[in-house]
């Protein structure tokens, strides 16, 4: 619910789950309930009141949420124009990330860093790093903010060509997911640009046929055209001639726009 962005619902379900942890006792519970509040601060823009929330789990130094509300703090910080305090944090995000090394612990720390930077140029490489390393976790909803908070970044320094592509891909991307509050960020950014972002709501993989829909994810798992028809003993016309309503139904243009989708990428794609 925070992910989507639903405020009334989500405060309900916060103060709800509040009452019964304390009277639970149950502390950890109530950081994993602030983290879920910064994160919808953060996608409504809230950030000053994200910065509040993040800080509370972060003081509470759980482990297994701290890393998570860590990037919520340094966002929020550096958004709401308070960078000085997620100094702090960010050391403790990158003193996490180079003991684990994996993608993903790098991969927000570069972003979280970006964010903090102040030399565009510096900056540039810290987002190019970011969302190179995140393109190859599973953790996609990071990915998307990546190519957010890089395109906020683009747009403010007026690089509006660079910027149209990564906030078109955080729409795409976080539309696809459900993220409501998160593409609606981006889908202002780009009204600022005089861009329209493209409607896509997360369900236009229902309208997709069952044949259709073998296609996209066997295509989504890296298979080639011609290996796909002679899987499915179809001839590679009939191939293209599917995948360009597949396109059409999923208002993508491409193979790698099919990948990005939660639902069929990498990692989510099945073979039949």
């Amino acid at each position: 619910v925070a992910w989507r962005g639903e405020r009334k619902l989500s405060l309900s379900l916060l103060e709800t789950g509040r009452r019964d942890a304390t009277s639970r006792g149950e502390g950890r519970t109530l950081s994993v309930l602030e983290y879920s509040n910064a994160v919808l601060l953060n996608g409504l823009g809230r950030y000053d009141d994200a910065l509040v929330a993040a800080r509370r789990v972060c003081d509470c130094n759980e482990p297994g949420i701290r890393a998570f509300a860590s990037v919520e703090l340094i966002e929020a910080a550096a958004y709401s124009g308070k960078p000085e305090l997620a100094v702090e944090e960010l050391d403790q995000l990158s003193a996490r990330a180079a003991a684990s090394g994996t993608d993903w612990a790098v991969g927000v720390q570069l972003r979280s860093r970006a964010l903090l930077c102040s030399d565009q140029d510096e900056a540039d490489g810290l987002f190019r790093g970011a969302i190179e390393r995140l393109e190859q976790t599973a953790i996609r909803t990071q990915l998307a903010r990546a190519h957010l908070v890089y395109g906020e970044r683009l747009r403010r320094a007026s690089r509006r060509r660079d910027a149209r592509a990564h906030l078109t891909a955080a729409h795409d991307m976080l539309t696809s997911m459900g993220a409501g509050a998160f593409a609606a960020r981006a889908a202002r950014e780009l009204r600022t640009i005089g861009q329209r972002a493209r409607a896509r709501t997360p369900d236009t993989i229902d309208e997709l046929t069952p044949r259709e829909l073998q296609i996209a994810q066997l295509v989504a798992a890296g298979v080639a055209n011609k290996e796909v028809a002679s899987e499915l003993f179809l001839s590679p016309r009939t191939i293209d001639a599917h995948l360009r309503s597949i396109f059409r139904k999923l208002d993508i243009t491409s193979r790698r726009q099919l990948r990005e989708l939660p639902q069929l990428g990498p990692r989510g794609a099945r073979h039949s």
